[in-house]
């Protein structure tokens, strides 16, 4: 039985590589508390999709662990992998929704694929979801209907349809206008303040990065892992890593962040 109290993910000397290729990242650790938002930072090519591609269980590292509330992913396979993988819900990039399917019918899929709840318990828990993140009244819009934001919302709603305590988060904010970009943040931390749920965001938006983030850590090509890590606050304007520095002066100079 997995304690309530357990973390929600802890990462300890992972290994992120290709067959015959050298390591991209080593020695990679990192653990997160309930409730907290954590972002993986880092310029283009850094390896934050990859690392990210590991611990969503897509990609097998080479080393290390990755343990969700206590339970490691890597030493469970078939419908045990599965369980696992089923405690936290994942959002990537563009939202991934299914086009011919409603909002409705995109946040049902899960619970229909995995759990044994009737159809009428199903769509109600759906919609449900959508109203948590401000959907309610687009149950039966198709996806190519509605703004990038609210496709973004909706991705998000399916990532909680079976009630994970983990969101993974890839580029959320990516394509959004500042306003709607404001506007997903806001999501963001009422979910994780209102439903101790932990976040772990890919972002290159510095604006995000400052307005919600409690912890980062920034990946770094060259160097093979990590360079820095701590508050947004800390490594904008503390944190002895040249890396770290050059990384925040690069996004407020308007170059690219990621």
């Amino acid at each position: 039985m997995v304690g309530l109290g357990a973390c929600p993910l802890a990462v300890s000397g992972l290994e992120v590589a290709y067959p015959g290729c050298p390591p991209l990242l080593s020695d990679v650790g990192f653990r997160l508390s309930k409730g907290e938002i954590f972002g993986l930072l880092g310029p283009s090519g850094c390896g934050k999709t990859t690392l990210l591609r590991h611990l969503v269980g897509l990609e097998r590292p080479r080393t290390g662990r990755i343990e969700f509330f206590g339970q490691d992913l890597w030493a469970a396979d078939g419908a045990l992998l599965d369980g696992h993988r089923r405690r936290f819900g994942v959002m990537f990039q563009g939202g991934a929704l299914f086009g011919d399917l409603s909002l409705l019918e995109n946040v049902a899929l899960p619970l229909t694929e995995f759990t044994d709840l009737r159809p009428g318990a199903i769509m109600a828990a759906a919609q449900l979801k959508l109203g948590l993140v401000g959907l309610s009244g687009y149950e039966h819009y198709l996806p190519a209907s509605l703004s990038g934001g609210m496709r973004k919302r909706a991705a998000i709603a399916r990532a909680l349809a079976l009630e994970p305590g983990l969101l993974f988060l890839d580029e959320p904010s990516a394509g959004l206008d500042p306003v709607t970009s404001a506007g997903l943040d806001g999501l963001i931390v009422t979910l994780a303040r209102n439903l101790s749920l932990s976040f772990v965001i890919v972002t290159h938006e510095l604006d995000s990065v400052m307005a919600i983030m409690d912890r980062a850590i920034l990946l770094d090509k060259r160097r093979g892992g990590i360079v820095a890590s701590g508050s947004p606050m800390f490594l904008a304007l503390e944190s002895p890593s040249a890396e770290a520095a050059a990384f925040f002066r690069r996004g407020q100079r308007g170059g690219p962040g990621a």
